[in-house]
């Protein structure tokens, strides 16, 4: 009897690195497996405050959705995909699977990243594949440079350069996202006002 040994694809690590560590998130970025920790208190509570107030300004009636912990499937290669801490998406999101809880860029409308020990995954890397697959809006919470940034309106697979915030200041949502609200900079950055 022979025995074949197979080398184990990238998906098949991604699967089960997240069999392994519980509460870990696998992501593939460019053909990389990136793998983040469990989200700290601060960073669920700002998840938490986002989606719950983006939600009161009207999400539903504007024909949205609020999910924390969606797959996006990314242009960047033939398994690769990311995992934002939050999503705005089309309500209609479910016609857009793709495969593994991720769904199509085109549903999309923003994405929030609250960063953690890989920040520059969230501040260098993600900018890049959000903006190839079109995502309208990206918000970074950069709890390590404690400010905000915000991305928008990509074009060409790149998006211009950021707007910033600090502590003490608001940020009025594109109206790309659906829904007319401004969201603290401390909130964003403390999960709390």
């Amino acid at each position: 009897m022979t025995v074949t040994e197979r080398q184990m694809t990238i998906a098949e690590a991604a699967d089960r690195v997240s069999g392994w560590l519980p509460g870990h998130r696998a992501e593939i970025i460019r053909g990389s497996l990136i793998v983040s920790p469990p989200l700290d208190e601060s960073h669920q509570g700002t998840v938490f405050e986002v989606g719950y107030q983006i939600r009161r300004a009207g999400a539903k009636e504007a024909g949205l959705k609020v999910r924390p912990g969606i797959g996006l499937w990314l242009p960047t290669g033939p398994a690769d995909y990311a995992i934002p801490d939050l999503s705005i998406v089309e309500a209609g999101i479910g016609d857009a699977l793709v495969q593994k809880n991720c769904y199509a860029p085109h549903v999309f409308r923003l994405v929030l990243e609250v960063t953690s020990s890989h920040w520059a995954d969230d501040t260098l890397s993600k900018p890049e594949v959000y903006a190839e697959a079109g995502v309208p809006v990206y918000v970074v919470a950069d709890r390590k440079h404690a400010e905000v940034l915000v991305f928008t309106d990509p074009a060409d697979g790149k998006y211009p350069a950021p707007l910033r915030y600090e502590r003490g200041q608001s940020i009025p949502l594109p109206e790309s996202v659906g829904v007319t609200l401004e969201l603290s900079v401390d909130l964003l950055l403390d999960g709390e006002d």
